[in-house]
């Protein structure tokens, strides 16, 4: 299959290297360049623009920043939507708005195309090992058409229902995150004010109902000084900020998740913002 990709970045790079493992040709753009580079070293194609990938592929992946990123890349002059789009599915996998994804969907319906919201979980490492969680919303016929592709890289992967369904189960997830990440923090900043041998209480909290995600995979991270970003800063950020405003609509409060957001802004303002999330230690340790 003739696959699109838009968006090379930490994560992009490798899901665009698992899909041409598999077989496919990929047709790849970045806003900069020469982060396409070794994808195109490896066989992928380079495109100008989104519009020129958009019209030479059949099935459209898009892994961007922010929403504006999004949509400029889907309605822009030399956008998605520029193009004939008649046939094509088109996936974003953008943690982005379920506004946004449902107004994709909209307008992919109209142009005769198909669209799915398919955020993911799981980081660099995900990413790198084929391992996301990938959270998908958008019709059952779409979904099962992607589904064998989006299992080249992905473990687990689900649809959640409609157009931005996805987009939500990502916030919801995030929520999560919010609190594994300020919660591992603190374990840390408290075991070591305590004079405890913190590779051995990351071992024994592992091992017991503590246990989760962010302490197995960052917490190493941080006793090596490793602040380099799996996942942005700024990026979650943007999600955090997603999530609450989602939750405003809903007229539903998340304090815990409003202060993760204050403490990574606060971890931004102080230069931060293109560290791994793991880097919210520093606010306690220089």
């Amino acid at each position: 299959m003739k696959i699109g990709f838009i968006g090379t970045g930490v994560m992009g790079a490798s899901i665009i290297k698992h899909l041409m493992q598999a077989g496919h040709d990929l047709v790849v753009y970045n806003r900069t360049k020469a982060k396409t580079d070794e994808l195109v070293s490896l066989g992928a194609t380079w495109a100008e623009t989104p519009q020129k990938v958009a019209e030479t592929s059949d099935l459209i992946f898009s892994m961007v920043g922010y929403p504006q990123d999004v949509e400029e890349i889907y309605y822009g002059e030399t956008g998605i939507f520029a193009a004939d789009v008649t046939g094509k599915i088109l996936v974003d996998m953008t943690t982005s708005t379920p506004t946004l994804a449902e107004r994709i969907y909209e307008t992919a319906e109209e142009r005769g195309a198909s669209s799915l919201d398919a955020p993911v979980s799981g980081g660099d490492l995900g990413a790198k090992n084929g391992t996301l969680t990938i959270m998908v919303g958008g019709d059952e016929v779409t979904y099962a058409q992607v589904a064998p592709v989006l299992a080249t890289f992905g473990k687990t992967i689900n649809l959640q229902g409609s157009a931005g369904k996805g987009q939500h189960t990502k916030m919801a997830n995030q929520i999560m995150i919010a609190g594994t990440m300020t919660g591992m923090t603190e374990l840390l900043v408290y075991a070591k004010a305590a004079n405890l041998d913190l590779e051995k209480v990351i071992a024994t909290v592992g091992g017991g109902s503590a246990a989760n995600w962010s302490l197995t995979n960052y917490s190493p991270r941080i006793l090596k000084e490793d602040f380099t970003p799996g996942f942005f800063v700024k990026h979650f950020i943007k999600d955090l900020k997603i999530a609450l405003d989602e939750a405003e609509k809903m007229q539903i409060e998340l304090p815990a998740t409003r202060l993760a957001k204050v403490l990574y802004e606060k971890l931004a303002a102080e230069g931060y913002e293109n560290n791994g999330t793991q880097s919210l230690i520093k606010l306690w340790w220089d």
